[in-house]
């Protein structure tokens, strides 16, 4: 686990305790919009939590920091997940969203973690989305 392993447990513990697996599990694989998921470590070295199947190679972590450290970079290269290369279609400093023909990748920074989560060709983009930034809305201020 990453060096952030201890300010994510500890951001998670508020009324409603969830572990990173948890996250992984209910808010993310339960909303039915995802086919695997995962939370990594808020300095990139690692992941914290993974639906099974969600893998994550240190070339993946290295594209992902690369396209947050510049959205020209983004839109230029893509980024992978799962050793999938998607196509930016989104890129600031919060979040990237990626296209790789109908199927996508939401990757959204939060303050102690960054979620990722790749959905099926069947689901939307945009509503894939929306389940991602409202969760890390919430891990941002769980109040």
């Amino acid at each position: 686990m990453g060096a952030h392993s201890a300010t994510w447990q500890a951001h998670l513990e508020h009324p409603l305790t969830l572990s990173g697996t948890a996250y992984v599990d209910s808010s993310l694989m339960g909303s039915g919009q995802f086919d695997k998921a995962g939370i990594l470590a808020a300095d990139f070295s690692g992941l914290e939590a993974q639906s099974p199947g969600f893998t994550l190679s240190q070339d993946d972590i290295n594209s992902l920091a690369a396209a947050f450290t510049s959205d020209a970079n983004a839109f230029a290269n893509g980024f992978s997940i799962g050793d999938e290369k998607f196509v930016a279609i989104k890129a600031d400093a919060r979040s990237l969203y990626g296209k790789k023909n109908k199927e996508g990748a939401i990757v959204v920074r939060a303050s102690a973690c960054t979620i990722i989560a790749h959905h099926p060709e069947s689901v939307q983009t945009t509503n894939a989305a929306t389940v991602v930034e409202k969760l890390v809305d919430y891990i941002n201020n769980p109040r």
